[in-house]
């Protein structure tokens, strides 16, 4: 997942609570230090480090457990608590109201802002809304084709006059179109610096647009830095919330969102990878609990509804409960959990997956094995992936020739078919959670079940 430095070091810091025989100021210093250590790491303003963990230890040493809590329950609460507080609390959910729904996005140079934009767009085209992009950024000679080409890649309309110096004339030009959309998302243009020039022009355009949400967009590599950025965008663009872009893959990303957390101007969307659907809306319980290892099944709920629709799902339960899937059934599940995005990600999601140490060659492995299976799949005909008893011998041969793979990856899909439905088997009957676990354990002990997708 995204500051995944910042999350093993949070991990390994609960686990010493857990680990712990008991609760005393001790363990409490040890772990304010090591939660401290984390931050700074994370490149956390200091004097921010200081306020949440002098928080978390004053309600460490001061309160009491509710009823039939432990201590060390209590404390890893505690930490949780207060880290969502720290970030935003409940969150700010963007509430998309008015036809057309106006949303400008600014920033200076090289923060993201037109990536980010068609990221948007197509997070709002998939929840039923009709979005178009607006390019407004004449500065940068090459933004009209970029945002342009983005449009095209996320199938949504697109406004702009190339060659156009007035951001303001290229806005109005197509003001009778907007009312066709539900949405539209302005991109703006950025600058080295927020100078005069960039604020009157920002200023402009705000009075022209009358956005209902105003964006600043800033890049997560700039760490505490963005706190500053974030304060003036605010206080000098009426910006409403922040977009931070490229979240993934960079050190500082603690420091920018934690800094802007706390300048008035609430994240409202992170950006977790370079493709279209690499990105969230903020929701500091979640990101927390994913932080912690505790998961977040209201993101995970979130990729499946985006990969497989509620009829299918159901579809696809029914008949795995009964163990009357076949291949095909298979391949849908496959298909719905590539969707879902990286096979790391989907696993931080669910709670406790994070805490079992998977190698990431071993998650790498299952990636290109779904790939495989998927090829094999390809090259079966419809009679053997609804019947996959049918296939042997020389149709395994023939299979793995037309996949252009192994006779022994066809047969590992076979394998991992008949497991599956052994495990289906096993399950049914188990009404309690116990009587699952026992199910996996016979399983486990016959050497029946290992980590495949």
């Amino acid at each position: 997942m995204v500051l995944d430095k910042l999350s093993d070091s949070l991990k390994n810091t609960l686990k010493k609570i857990t680990g712990a025989s008991f609760v005393d100021e001790k363990l409490v210093n040890e772990l304010v230090k090591d939660i401290q250590r984390a931050f700074l790491q994370g490149d956390v303003n200091v004097k921010l480090v200081f306020e949440i963990t002098q928080k978390i230890k004053e309600r460490a040493l001061k309160e009491e457990p509710p009823k039939g809590v432990t201590r060390k329950e209590f404390l890893i609460k505690i930490v949780y608590d207060e880290l969502v507080n720290f970030l935003g609390g409940p969150g700010a959910k963007i509430l998309v109201k008015g036809k057309p729904f106006k949303m400008m996005l600014v920033g200076l140079f090289g923060s993201g802002k037109s990536t980010s934009a068609g990221k948007l767009a197509a997070f709002y085209k998939k929840r039923g809304l009709k979005v178009a992009l607006v390019q407004t950024d004449t500065w940068r000679p090459a933004a009209y084709d970029q945002l342009e080409t983005l449009a095209k890649k996320v199938k949504v309309d697109f406004f702009g006059v190339k060659g156009e110096k007035n951001a303001i004339k290229i806005y109005k030009k197509f003001e009778k179109e907007y009312k066709k959309y539900d949405m539209i998302i302005i991109d703006t243009a950025g600058r080295d610096a927020l100078s005069k020039d960039l604020i009157k022009e920002l200023n402009d355009i705000h009075k022209a647009v009358k956005p209902d949400e105003n964006l600043l967009v800033t890049s997560a590599d700039i760490g505490q830095a963005a706190e500053k950025q974030a304060k003036k965008f605010h206080e000098t663009c009426k910006v409403t919330g922040v977009f931070i872009a490229k979240l993934e893959g960079t050190a500082k990303g603690g420091g920018a969102l934690i800094a802007c957390a706390v300048t008035g101007a609430p994240v409202k969307f992170i950006g977790i990878g370079e493709k279209m659907p690499d990105l969230e809306e903020f929701k500091p319980e979640g990101f927390v609990g994913r932080l912690l290892g505790m998961g977040d099944l209201e993101a995970l709920l979130e990729k499946a509804k985006e990969a497989i629709t509620e009829e299918e799902a159901q579809d696809l339960g029914r008949k795995f409960l009964k163990g009357e899937f076949n291949l095909l059934d298979l391949y849908e599940q496959m298909r719905a959990l590539k969707k879902m995005g990286p096979l790391k990600k989907v696993m931080d999601m669910v709670p406790g997956m994070s805490q079992i140490k998977l190698p990431k060659e071993a998650l790498q492995v299952q990636e290109k094995k779904l790939e495989i299976w998927r090829h094999v799949m390809d090259s079966m005909t419809k009679e053997e992936l609804e019947d996959p008893e049918t296939v042997t011998g020389k149709r395994i041969e023939r299979i793995a020739k037309g996949a252009g793979t192994t006779t022994q990856e066809v047969r590992g899909l076979l394998k991992q078919y008949r497991q599956s439905k052994k495990l289906v088997k096993l399950m049914k009957g188990a009404d309690s959670e116990k009587g699952m676990q026992k199910a996996l354990q016979r399983m486990q002990k016959g050497g029946q079940v290992k980590f495949k997708m």
